[in-house]
């Protein structure tokens, strides 16, 4: 029995960390962005953004699709946010997002 325990134990602790890692890894990628459209209906967010080093994109204006699409609702055209991206299932993909 104590055995079953500290591996059920070891598993959470391992994915808790895991989760940690990707959330911290999402913010170290952060860009500065201002919103330009926001398309509810679709889940998507056009942003004029900086470079995205991780996606090697230049500076420019484009439409993601985003993560959580509740997020969409706290924000409005012509906001400033900090925001992560990253390519998901073949598609750019906002995986965070905050008002500056």
């Amino acid at each position: 029995m104590k055995n079953r325990r500290f591996a059920i134990v070891t598993r959470t602790a391992t994915a808790l960390a895991l989760g940690l890692g990707l959330a911290v890894s999402a913010w170290a990628q952060s860009v500065d962005g201002e919103v330009k459209k926001i398309d509810l209906d679709a889940g998507k967010i056009t942003l004029k953004h900086g470079e995205i080093k991780n996606l090697d994109m230049p500076a420019m204006q484009m439409s993601f699709r985003v993560s959580d699409p509740a997020w969409l609702k706290g924000l409005q055209v012509g906001d400033k946010v900090k925001f992560s991206a990253d390519k998901v299932g073949g598609q750019f993909t906002v995986t965070a997002i905050e008002k500056k």
